[in-house]
């Protein structure tokens, strides 16, 4: 059986995974759904000071404090931002590192740096109090690749009603990596691209998608929106358990 630590995107709690954990805790493995600070139930933590190392503190933090080890290590869209500096600063505690329908972060490089001007512009038009983001329209998020094709009209109300306000600087703060983690094997679940399209993108260099082909690397797809633990949650889980006992 296998440890699972799953990390939410942005505007998202741990609750987000519930309809994954749910049939990866059946199955006998052990799931932590992180809940990072100033999101979900621990929105009361947000401050203007809330910024990418609290984030990667936090996730680190849990890692070490429940002793975790052997750890699949999960971080969908923005929770690359943890994923990338706790895999960089405990990667003997890790397995293997999942990205969903997202990647991981050079050093030096915040999030929005890799968002088109005219989307970060909209965004940054959208703050309120100047450092809290509040979940978007559906166009604009599918204007920068976060289409929520395949999320009934019930869900999409639910992930509206339970979504907090994103801390400006867990966007805009520059990750620092000391490189710990390159040799990690890694692993890539992609929902808004075919995976066909993947391969070619990697094949001609783009500078998105070269590293991933990389020997460390496993590919898989499951073809929805960029949330698929709200589209297709069960297949979601079962490529993570593929991905966990991969080789």
């Amino acid at each position: 059986m296998s440890t699972f630590v799953l990390v939410p995107g942005f505007w998202l709690g741990g609750w987000a995974w519930d309809a994954v954990a749910e049939p990866l805790r059946a199955a006998g493995h052990t799931v932590h759904a992180v809940t990072l600070p100033g999101l979900g139930a621990r929105a009361g933590e947000a401050s203007a000071e809330t910024g990418a190392e609290s984030h990667i503190a936090d996730l680190t933090e849990l890692l070490v404090r429940e002793d975790l080890r052997d750890v699949v290590l999960v971080a969908h869209s923005g929770g690359t931002v943890a994923v990338s500096g706790a895999t960089d600063r405990v990667p003997e505690r890790i397995r293997r590192v999942v990205f969903v329908d997202s990647g991981p972060l050079d050093d030096g490089v915040a999030l929005a740096d890799l968002w088109e001007p005219a989307y970060r512009e909209a965004m940054e038009a959208s703050l309120v109090d100047g450092w809290r983001l509040p979940l978007p329209s559906w166009e604009l998020l599918a204007s920068n690749g976060g289409s929520v094709d395949g999320i009934d009209e019930a869900g999409l109300a639910r992930f509206r009603e339970l979504a907090t306000d994103q801390p400006l600087r867990t966007l805009t703060d520059p990750v620092r990596l000391t490189g710990g983690a390159e040799k990690l094997p890694k692993a890539l679940i992609s929902c808004s691209i075919p995976l066909e399209q993947v391969r070619a993108m990697i094949a001609d260099g783009h500078p998105y998608f070269a590293l991933l082909g990389g020997p460390e690397w496993e590919l898989r797809e499951v073809l929805t929106g960029h949330w698929p633990m709200f589209s297709r949650p069960a297949e979601t889980a079962a490529a993570l358990v593929e991905l966990a006992e991969a080789e």
